[in-house]
């Protein structure tokens, strides 16, 4: 039986800090003069009471580290439970939401997914606004200290590759945790600080610049207007390209750079690929710009930039409707939506490193074949890689084309037209924000969805967050047998 009391005792800690946090808005509501900060009064204290009665109920099961079990479940209950609480600011308030689009909002923002079915953006409370890029901010943080201390030890699709650059957790979870996080923090909040900074430089107003900075180093992607990024076209795209690019880089390079030692970051092939992958994308986007569209070089070059930078990191702003550019950058940004950043960043989707590892495995493979008496290995940035790592990388591969094709079957199964319901069950695992098509495209939103699609969306916007078999391990017998 499953010892559910550390799994409790966390989440209620949690709890109780995101609730603390709505007094933030809620200053912020009571600053601009608008009624809506008692919204924020009542969520805190029903998110800081029952968050506090659950960790004071567990705390008696907190021990000095968690098993695979207790992990698993925590790392599920966490993006479970916190985007309920998330949620009840736009459940009780301006909004007016149901509770599935409240929750929907919540969870989009907690996983840093980007799809709102809220309209009207420019017209809310900014206290509520303010919440939007919080959750964000929050979920962009924590996906970084779970991928860098959780993943490797569970050796989800292929993780385990960065067990020894991640610091070596197991048996010691709390405590190495805790040295991490601040660590990454301190990184994250630095990176938060200058994206802000930028943004005023380049004329965004005080309130816009902390809240988009919070959603670009976060790679989240919620805006304070219905317009998106295109409220501020100009040199501010060059700004959030720029740091959307920082964030999805691996942040344990960070650390080591601030440790003195910028060879790691410099030799890192996820980042080379990376960065190779959308210099080579912009190039092919603005020449198509120019040659198909008449476009002019500047302006081809920023919005190719800025937007295969928003897409491929998992950002999900749009400066324009890239929709009507045609139907070749459609596809391509829907390709590149399903590539994502480097492991251990704010990045989302399936993520570079498996990218690298699979083609390294068919390499191998087709030079076997070729030479059937020699031996070759598959390696990864110069190190040989365990059968084991690409057993698992495969296996998210398949596990995430199966999940992708069962979700746009349960998607159009609710009415949904086929572009609709694949290109949404795809940015909802892969975290990218906009879909394609006139509704959830990005100069669309998902509010008009019927209540089942957003079930099903949340569900894709968990599960992709967490690399998918963080969860689905949950289904299976053999996990509580143990």
């Amino acid at each position: 039986m499953v010892d559910l009391r550390p799994v409790g005792y966390v989440i209620g800690l949690l709890a109780t800090v995101l609730g603390g946090t709505m007094i933030l808005p809620m200053l912020t509501d009571i600053a601009y003069g608008n009624g809506e900060w008692p919204v924020f009064a009542i969520s805190l204290v029903l998110t800081c009471l029952t968050g506090g009665l659950l960790a004071l109920t567990c705390q008696n099961g907190a021990g000095e580290g968690l098993t695979i079990q207790q992990t698993f479940l925590l790392t599920t209950g966490v993006w479970l439970v916190l985007p309920i609480y998330g949620a009840l600011p736009f459940w009780l308030g301006a909004t007016e939401a149901r509770f599935v689009d409240a929750f929907f909002e919540a969870m989009s923002g907690m996983t840093t997914t980007g799809s709102t079915v809220f309209t009207g953006l420019d017209d809310l409370p900014r206290g509520l606004l303010l919440w939007r890029g919080l959750l964000q901010w929050y979920g962009g943080i924590g996906i970084i200290v779970f991928a860098l201390v959780f993943l490797p030890m569970l050796k989800v699709g292929g993780m385990q590759i960065f067990r020894t650059e991640s610091f070596e957790t197991f048996g010691k979870i709390l405590p190495r945790a805790a040295e991490i996080a601040r660590r990454i923090f301190v990184i994250y909040l630095g990176l938060s600080v200058a994206c802000i900074l930028a943004y005023l430089a380049v004329g965004i107003a005080p309130f816009d610049a902390i809240v988009h900075a919070m959603t670009t180093i976060s790679t989240g992607g919620f805006s304070t207007y219905d317009a998106s990024f295109g409220m501020f076209q100009g040199p501010a795209e060059y700004v959030a390209a720029l740091f959307m690019i920082l964030a999805s880089l691996p942040f344990v390079r960070y650390v080591q750079l601030i440790a003195g030692t910028a060879m790691p970051l410099i030799r890192d092939t996820q980042v080379r690929d990376y960065l190779l992958i959308i210099s080579a994308m912009v190039v092919v986007i603005t020449i198509y710009r120019i040659q198909v569209n008449g476009d002019y070089l500047e302006h081809s070059v920023r919005e190719a930039l800025f937007n295969v930078t928003s897409i491929i990191s998992g950002t999900g702003y749009a400066s324009v409707d890239y929709q009507l550019w045609g139907a070749f950058p459609v596809v391509l940004f829907f390709l590149v939506g399903l590539i994502g950043g480097c492991a251990g960043s704010t990045g989302c989707s399936v993520k570079i490193f498996r990218y690298q590892l699979l083609l390294a495995s068919i390499r191998s493979q087709v030079r076997k074949i070729h030479t059937p008496s020699g031996v070759f290995i598959p390696r990864y940035d110069g190190r040989p890689v365990p059968e084991g790592v690409l057993s698992s990388v495969m296996a998210f591969f398949m596990l995430f084309m199966v999940s992708l094709a069962l979700l746009s079957i349960l998607l159009a199964m609710t009415g949904l037209d086929m572009i609709t319901s694949v290109s949404g069950a795809a940015t909802a695992l892969a975290n990218v924000g906009p879909g394609l098509g006139d509704e959830i495209g990005p100069s669309g939103n998902f509010g008009h969805l019927n209540d089942s699609a957003k079930w099903l969306l949340i569900a894709g916007m968990l599960i992709g967050r967490l690399e998918l078999m963080s969860v689905y391990v949950l289904f299976t017998i053999s996990f509580w047998r143990r």
